[in-house]
């Protein structure tokens, strides 16, 4: 390769976004994926000397993050969202449980990991490979088939070229990618539309259901919510299906939500989300949580309130309180 090491960085940081998302499908953690690209970079500049570019830029930095990912996944624990735990519970109070041991499952915002000039074909893709869904999935497979099947299902990488970036054969890439696949059946991913997929009904569908949330207004919410809608709370491990418990959630403990404003920021994960603010007693609106509207066939589908505001309003641009 012609690059020196004083143009390397600039090498690197084409490469940022798109190893990004990878490590992102690996660890379900957008500030480990971030901490895994900047050790994958600083591993590529002490090896500079040593590539002597042997294969391209991308493969070998691909090999470092592969690397990388494996090294952090050696202690097996593995991120999880709260349907990964255990049945959906009553909406009741007393099933309002923090998990301390359990880590859990963090949304990104799309711009880190959608490559900016990327065709819409492309950004609709990454955008499919990085719901909340799926990437909970693939958390139940091993670490290294895990890596196999990012690498050819979702960046299309041959056989050949992930047997070699995971120094195996093909056979054992193919061995791995069924096992794989037999484990996503096992757990399959439920189905959601992107935001690149979203049409001027959907979006309309979205615009009712943020009025009707931060109105509490119960008749249009049963509008806009499937009859078998989720919502979970995460660090929280209780977990609801149907509308009916959703809506009893609503106005029994979570009735603190009420009189909530919903502020549109970057979509997380492929799905529209909003920075939601409870009003406070002091005045004003404070955070609560990062609320994810996942919709399908035409309705809302799913919904997550990630609650750990401190870490993730920042990530996604929100202010930190609305006056």
């Amino acid at each position: 390769m012609s690059a020196m090491p004083v143009e390397l960085e600039r090498h690197l940081e084409e490469h940022r976004t798109e190893l990004r998302g990878f490590c992102y499908r690996m660890l379900a953690s957008p500030f480990d994926a971030d901490d895994a690209v900047q050790e994958t970079f600083i591993r590529a500049w002490r090896g500079f000397e040593a590539f002597e570019g042997r294969s391209s830029l991308r493969s070998w930095l691909y090999r470092i993050a592969t690397n990388v990912c494996l090294d952090s996944l050696r202690s097996g624990a593995r991120r999880a969202r709260p349907m990964d735990l255990g049945p959906a519970g009553e909406p009741v109070l007393a099933n309002l449980h923090e998990r301390p041991e359990t880590t859990w499952l963090e949304p990104i915002p799309d711009g880190l990991v959608v490559p900016g000039e990327a065709d819409p074909a492309e950004v609709a893709v990454t955008r499919d490979s990085v719901r909340l869904a799926l990437v909970a999935a693939l958390q139940h497979l091993p670490a290294r088939q895990r890596a196999a099947l990012i690498l050819c299902e979702v960046l299309q990488w041959k056989a050949s070229e992930v047997a070699e970036l995971l120094d195996t054969t093909v056979a054992s890439v193919n061995s791995a990618l069924q096992r794989a696949r037999a484990t996503l059946e096992a757990h399959p991913p439920a189905a959601s539309e992107s935001v690149s997929s979203m049409s001027d009904a959907d979006r309309a569908l979205l615009a009712r259901y943020v009025k009707a949330f931060e109105n509490y207004d119960i008749e249009a919410l049963t509008a806009v919510v499937h009859e078998d809608a989720v919502q979970s709370m995460p660090p929280y491990d209780l977990w609801l299906t149907g509308r009916d418990d959703i809506f009893a959630w609503f106005l029994g403990p979570g009735i603190g939500c009420k009189g909530s404003r919903l502020v549109a920021t970057s979509a997380a994960n492929g799905a529209p989300a909003f920075g939601q603010y409870k009003p406070s007693a002091s005045g004003g609106y404070e955070p609560w949580s990062l609320h994810v509207v996942e919709l399908r066939d035409g309705r809302v589908g799913e919904l997550t309130f990630f609650l750990s505001t401190k870490t993730l309003f920042p990530l996604f641009g929100l202010p930190p309180r609305l006056e």
